[in-house]
């Protein structure tokens, strides 16, 4: 089952399986601290737990939970290393701390999955007059994956390149399923009425052709004189 928490500075929401909100709910100072109310999101996009404490000392002293670490420290046995000691999303979306969704991971792996900065809003995917261009950097190499009428099939051409070549520790753009099969759907319509335009055109053509080709003239029989 999956627990959706809401966020103190946003419309999103949190993503728990049942093993991470009952670990945040049960365990005595998580609960202490009411971590699951007092979520919000960070500016790099995942959820953190933030709070300020005035020190003995006179000084303050500030505390910061990841709820995505916190999760994979608890739960994820493996895959951690001095290489891999990050934690990400796999489906891209920091904010689904579900524990089959996380992943330690190197630090090039990170660069690779940081946030896009391309204005089409998806890694990979960039503008051009009226489509969209898809590439992937590969061993140091640009390589252009295609052209598409729409920016979630070329993200999504994209993620498909990027599992291809990096597995699991490669971006993926996260896209919503019915935003993709809508454009899907709407580039199929546009293929269909251009096939069906050429089509029309063609045939027009051809009449075109054949009524402006001259008639053969009828051939005279003459008769013989007895």
């Amino acid at each position: 089952m999956a627990h959706k928490i809401n966020l103190r500075n946003s419309s999103e929401k949190v993503i728990l399986d049942d093993k991470g909100y009952k670990f945040l709910t049960t365990d005595k100072y998580l609960s202490g601290i009411d971590i699951v109310s007092r979520l919000r999101k960070h500016s790099s996009g995942c959820a953190v737990f933030q709070r300020t404490q005035k020190q003995k000392n006179g000084g303050y002293k500030t505390e910061t939970i990841y709820l995505h670490k916190l999760i994979a420290e608890k739960f994820i046995k493996k895959g951690r290393s001095k290489t891999k000691r990050l934690v990400g999303a796999l489906n891209g979306n920091k904010l689904d701390c579900r524990i089959e969704n996380l992943a330690f991971r190197s630090r090039s792996t990170a660069s690779r999955q940081r946030k896009s900065s391309s204005k089409a809003g998806f890694t990979g995917v960039y503008k051009e007059s009226t489509r969209f261009r898809s590439v992937i950097s590969h061993k140091g190499k640009s390589i252009h994956i295609g052209m598409f009428d729409t920016a979630v099939e070329a993200a999504d051409a994209y993620n498909k390149m990027s599992k291809e070549f990096y597995g699991d520790e490669g971006k993926i753009n996260a896209i919503p399923r019915a935003e993709l099969s809508a454009a899907k759907k709407t580039t199929k319509a546009k293929v269909a009425a251009k096939k069906a335009e050429m089509k029309a055109a063609a045939k027009a053509k051809a009449d075109a052709k054949k009524k402006a080709a001259p008639k053969k003239a009828a051939k005279k029989t003459t008769r013989k004189k007895k």
